[in-house]
């Protein structure tokens, strides 16, 4: 397998069962959802959600959320151009951490200038993690990896406490162009197991049903504890914590549509409508079809 650059030999001897086991401690979920509100070549409105579900036993015992609107400009400095952002509600992090150039590596795509769009990822990444470092929970499960993909997160990644993530997808591969997963499943012990990758990093089958196997980071003590919030039949193997923290978050279609509508009628919203009005009002109305 590769990973990180190197090559991993796949052996059984990195496979250990999971045994299920109950806890007293409190587990935080915490996912984040984002929508485009309103958006143009040179800026990008748009609405992040970031929640937080605490379970004790399996059994939610509370929950809450941060909402912010980012409003995200460019402009040419020094001949680059610059993507510089503003928050607009609950501040979870420093906004002059999304200040970054449209060549940065981190947000482009191939070789032309990321999209000013990109923006919007990073905060609800910051977000997330922000949310993380605010939670009072014993153990705190994220989704997606605990790597730093974005200039400056690694800021946000020094978290308290006993933090995990698990990610539902993964672009590793094999040698041979085959899918790790794939081939771990086959591998695999019966029930649930985990496969040391190195550090903290592993592939895991939460559920013996599951044909889904995951990458986790964190604590190997945690996975004992997930087997049991891993058993709903929509997605089996995969922590319901995660599921019910994603739809807390989303953004629908029709939340989206509403608020693309009604936020500049908002007196909340003042601050916004006065920066977009220096906004080309033909790219405004265009962006909102």
């Amino acid at each position: 397998m590769l990973f990180n650059n190197k090559m991993i030999k796949l052996q059984k001897e990195n496979f250990a069962p999971i045994q299920e086991t109950s806890t007293d401690k409190s587990v935080a979920f915490i996912d984040g959802g984002q929508a485009e509100i309103v958006s143009a070549g040179n800026f990008c409105l748009s609405f992040i959600r970031v929640a937080a579900l605490v379970f004790v036993n399996n059994k939610k015992i509370k929950d809450y959320k941060h909402e912010f609107y980012l409003l995200t400009t460019a402009r040419y400095n020094n001949q680059d151009l610059l993507y510089e952002s503003k928050i607009f509600g609950d501040r979870l992090f420093d906004e002059q951490d999304l200040l970054i150039s449209s060549q940065d590596s981190s947000i482009k795509t191939g070789i032309e200038r990321a999209p000013i769009s990109r923006v919007s990822g990073a905060a609800r990444r910051f977000a997330e993690l922000a949310l993380a470092k605010k939670s009072d929970a014993d153990i705190i499960v994220l989704d997606g990896t605990l790597e730093a993909t974005f200039r400056n997160e690694e800021k946000y990644l020094d978290l308290p406490g006993q933090v995990c993530s698990v990610a539902k997808s993964s672009s590793l591969f094999t040698t041979s162009g085959n899918s790790p997963v794939v081939v771990l499943n086959r591998m695999g012990l019966p029930g649930c197991w985990s496969y040391f990758i190195e550090d903290d990093s592993y592939f895991v089958k939460l559920h013996p049903w599951s044909k889904h196997v995951f990458r986790f980071m964190g604590h190997k003590e945690v996975l004992s504890l997930l087997i049991g919030n891993s058993k709903d039949a929509l997605f089996l193997g995969y922590p319901y914590g995660l599921i019910a923290a994603d739809r807390f978050a989303r953004v629908s279609n029709s939340e989206r549509n509403n608020l693309r509508i009604s936020f500049l009628l908002r007196k909340e919203n003042k601050e916004i409508s006065e920066y977009l009005s220096a906004m080309n009002a033909h790219e405004i109305l265009d962006s909102m079809g």
